[in-house]
């Protein structure tokens, strides 16, 4: 996608803007010569390719590397070849750390896509600060990554200037999905899992206070372990509490085989969770009917904006094997907004890319607008973005379906 017919950049980067840590260019120059060499920038992209959340970590990869190609192919930055280097993080804090550190020791990477796990960008956030590298996630959703760690106590400090993100955070979805069960779904009692993760906790703790806020009850409260498989016990209490709803903070894998240890024991509620639970294996890993169960995700459903169809076509023309999933526009989106980044640094240093680009990057990063695949790519102070659209999915018939999408002003 992003032929410049159908995107319309609105870049705000002015060349008097950047300041620019170097002005030579790199060995070999920026500029095509006879030979029509251009200079190779890489965008790495950092998620787990492998393992039980590999299918979206595989839509992360290839969505980027379909940005990098479109990039190339229009020659969006004249003089500039992109390449994309993929690591596999398996979803594992201390394996994303590694991959941080390998892609900073690439001189050519200028920039970082990824990861999908909050918990995981705490361990790589330090590794790219520290050498100015820029990292923009598609899905990172905890507050603190941007905020700080006194977000929840009103005290906003952006711990990482390199920081970025595509995905709108906990703070927005946990209270979207509050206000949606409270009052669109009618339910009043509700039993908050978690999965003791980054992600899953902060989540159920944002919905939590959130759904009391409103008149709600929090009936119960309980945590489950990563890759464990036996949630009986949660299923009991749940059964017991009377709750009429459950609220799950975590992942698909674990989520889907509670919702149906739930049903098992004939407490035939719904449950709810975020982004991390909004996939097909959800469904499917449940023996049980799902039918009726939520999950909110950011955005709105991709296949459903006019800005995403040509993402949409190029993506199955790419012959990719496996699915954008769930965060393949953000995907695309951050990628595209690293591209554009490095356009203004280029065209900011006459044509060429600095010997030490980096930095210049990042400033150029925090000052990007343009309409993307998911809508207006832009990002605040904090790094985060400024999209605040969100989604309620239910399944019905055994798959997902949108059933209201807004806009968060609160």
């Amino acid at each position: 996608m992003r032929h410049r017919s159908l995107l319309v950049l609105t870049t705000v980067i002015t060349t008097g803007a950047l300041t620019l840590t170097a002005c030579g260019s790199r060995d070999g120059g920026t500029k095509e010569d006879g030979s029509g060499k251009k200079t190779v920038v890489v965008i790495g992209v950092d998620a787990p390719l492998t393992g039980s959340l590999s299918a979206l970590g595989q839509g992360i990869k290839n969505s980027v590397d379909l940005a990098a190609k479109t990039a190339n192919k229009n020659n969006e930055v004249p003089g500039i070849e992109f390449k994309v280097e993929g690591l596999d993080d398996q979803a594992v804090p201390a394996s994303g750390q590694a991959n941080a550190t390998k892609l900073v020791g690439n001189k050519d990477v200028v920039g970082v896509v990824g990861p999908l796990n909050s918990g995981v960008s705490q361990q790589m956030q330090g590794v790219f600060a520290s050498a100015n590298l820029a990292q923009v996630s598609p899905a990172n959703t905890n507050p603190s990554l941007s905020q700080g760690d006194n977000w929840g106590k009103g005290e906003f400090k952006r711990p990482f200037k390199t920081y970025f993100r595509t995905a709108a955070t906990d703070v927005v979805q946990g209270k979207f999905a509050a206000q949606y069960l409270f009052k669109d779904a009618g339910k009043k009692k509700v039993f908050v899992v978690d999965d003791k993760q980054t992600y899953g906790a902060g989540l159920a703790a944002i919905f939590s206070d959130e759904f009391k806020k409103l008149g709600g009850e929090v009936v119960g409260t309980d945590h489950v372990t990563v890759k464990e498989t036996d949630f009986s016990s949660t299923a009991d209490k749940v059964k017991s509490s009377g709750a009429d709803s459950v609220y799950f903070g975590g992942q698909y894998p674990e989520g889907g085989l509670l919702a149906d240890q739930i049903k098992k024991t004939g407490a035939k509620i719904p449950t709810m969770g975020g982004d991390g639970i909004q996939d097909p294996a959800f469904i499917t890993a449940s023996g049980e009917e799902n039918e009726g169960d939520l999950s909110t995700s950011i955005g709105y459903p991709v296949e459903k904006l006019d800005t995403a169809k040509k993402f949409i076509e190029d993506y199955k023309a790419g012959g990719y094997k496996d699915p954008y999933a769930a965060y393949g526009g953000y995907s695309y989106d951050a990628g595209w907004a690293l591209i554009q980044a490095v356009k203004a640094v280029v065209a900011a240093n006459n044509g060429k890319l600095p010997a030490d680009a980096r930095p210049a990057v990042v400033e150029a990063l925090g000052k990007v607008s343009f309409e993307g695949v998911t809508g207006k790519v832009a990002f605040d102070e904090y790094g985060d973005t400024t999209n605040k659209q969100l989604t309620v999915y239910k399944v019905e018939g055994g798959k997902w379906v949108d059933v209201k999408s807004d806009t968060f002003n609160q």
